[in-house]
C-alpha cells in the first residue's frame, strides 16, 4: 500500500549505501597489514581522533600525525593518503536508482554523513556525486555529527522540507532510529534489492 504523503526530499548517507565505507575498520585492518602498523595501537589512536577529524577541526595531515606518523616510518604521508583513497569502490546500483528516482519525481537529493573533509571532497568528486546531490551536509562541513539530531534539524532546514515529505537511507540501525525519532521516514539499508522495495512501498518507483 502506497503512503499518502508526498516524499520530495530523499536523505542519503555515503557510506555503506552510495559507496563503500571510506577509512571503516576493513580498510584500517588492510592498511595496518600493508604498512606493517600495529593495528592496535593504531587503532585505539583512530578511536581517540577519528571524531575530531570527521568534525573538520582536524585536517587529514594532523589526523595521520597523531594515527600513523608519530613514529618514524618507512613509507610517506603521500603513500599512506593514497592508499586511503583507493580503498572506495561504488555501488553503482545505488547510484543509478537514486539518479533515475530524481529525475522521474523531481525530487532533492540531500547527503547527511559523518566524514572527514579530504576523504568526503575525494569521493564526491571521484564519483561524481556532485551531478545528481543538491546539498552535501557533511559532518566536516557543518560541525555536527551523527548521531547528533541537530544534524538532521540541519538538513531539514537547509532543503526546506518538513520531516514527513523526506525519507532518509542510512545503514546504520542508530542513525535511522534518530532520524526516525524526528519524524523523518528513514531506511535502514541492506541491499539495493530491500531499499528499493521499502521505496516502493512508499510510492517511489521506477517506470
Amino acid at each position: 500500500m502506497y503512503n499518502s504523503i508526498q516524499i520530495t526530499t530523499l536523505f542519503l548517507d555515503i557510506g555503506g549505501v552510495m559507496l563503500t565505507n571510506g577509512w571503516g575498520h576493513v580498510s584500517r585492518k588492510l592498511a595496518a597489514e600493508t604498512f606493517h602498523l600495529n593495528y592496535d595501537d593504531m587503532q585505539s589512536r583512530h578511536k581517540l581522533t577519528m571524531a575530531t577529524y570527521e568534525l573538520g577541526k582536524l585536517t587529514l595531515d594532523e589526523y595521520l600525525n597523531r594515527v600513523v606518523f608519530y613514529g618514524k616510518r618507512d613509507f610517506t604521508p603521500d603513500q599512506f593518503r593514497n592508499f586511503m583513497f583507493t580503498q572506495t569502490t561504488p555501488h553503482m546500483d545505488m547510484i543509478g536508482f537514486i539518479q533515475k528516482l530524481k529525475a522521474q519525481y523531481k525530487l532533492k537529493i540531500a547527503v547527511i554523513n559523518n566524514e572527514g573533509r579530504e576523504l568526503n571532497e575525494y569521493r564526491i568528486k571521484k564519483f561524481q556525486l556532485n551531478s545528481f546531490v543538491d546539498f552535501f551536509i557533511s559532518s566536516c562541513f557543518v560541525h555536527l555529527r551523527k548521531p547528533d539530531a541537530d544534524i538532521f534539524r540541519l538538513a531539514l532546514d537547509i532543503a526546506q522540507v518538513k520531516a514527513e515529505h523526506a525519507v532518509y537511507i542510512e545503514d546504520m540501525q542508530m542513525f535511522v532510529d534518530v532520524s526516525r525519532d524526528l519524524g523523518i521516514q528513514s531506511i535502514q539499508h541492506q541491499n539495493y534489492l530491500s531499499t528499493k522495495n521499502a521505496l516502493a512501498e512508499m510510492g517511489l518507483t521506477i517506470k
